[in-house]
C-alpha cells in the first residue's frame, strides 16, 4: 500500500520548548480525507495539543488542510481527534498530567509499515528561559563544530 517516500509532519518548536522525558506511540481516529491530506503532508503540528476529557486521550487544535479533491464530505481542518492508546499507557499519561508542569505535546505524525497513521507523543516538562538559553548555544556549539569538520 506504499505509495512512495512517507511524509514525516514534525513540530520542531517542541524540543526547544520542553524537556521531553517520555515518549509514546498512538494511533489517531481519522476520516477518510484527512487521511489523504496528512499522505500529501498537508499537516501542522505547532499549536497542537493533548489533554483528557473523560478518560480519553484528545489531540486538539491540529491542522489538517482539506483535501483539494474532496467534496461535500470533507473535514473540518482543527476538528478534536481522538488518540488510540493502550489503558495502562493511558492511565500512567493521566496520573502524570495532573501533577503541576507536566503536559503532553504532539511530535511528530508518520504513517507505519502498515499503513496507518501514528502520531508519536511526548510527556514533556517546560523548560524555564535559561533552559532556552543553553539550548541556543549548544546549537551554535554543535554548528561551528560542523563547519571545522567539513
Amino acid at each position: 500500500m506504499s505509495t512512495g517516500p512517507n511524509k514525516v509532519i514534525v513540530n520542531k518548536k517542541a524540543k526547544f520548548e520542553y524537556h521531553f522525558l517520555q515518549e509514546f506511540e498512538a494511533g489517531v481516529m481519522l476520516t477518510g480525507t484527512e487521511v489523504k491530506s496528512l499522505r500529501i503532508g498537508n499537516a501542522n503540528l505547532s499549536d497542537a495539543y493533548c489533554h483528557f476529557k473523560d478518560g480519553i486521550l484528545l489531540i486538539k487544535s491540529m491542522y489538517i488542510a482539506e483535501y483539494t479533491h474532496g467534496n461535500i464530505h470533507n473535514h473540518e481542518t482543527r476538528r478534536d481527534r481522538k488518540l488510540l492508546l493502550r489503558k495502562p499507557e493511558l492511565r500512567k499519561l493521566e496520573k502524570k498530567t495532573k501533577e503541576k508542569g507536566f503536559s503532553i505535546i504532539p511530535y511528530k505524525i508518520y504513517f507505519s509499515e502498515r499503513g496507518l497513521a501514528k502520531i508519536q507523543i511526548v510527556l514533556a516538562q517546560g523548560k524555564k528561559a535559561y533552559d532556552k538559553r543553553q539550548s541556543i548555544k549548544d546549537r551554535d556549539v554543535q554548528r561551528d563544530m560542523d563547519r571545522q569538520n567539513a
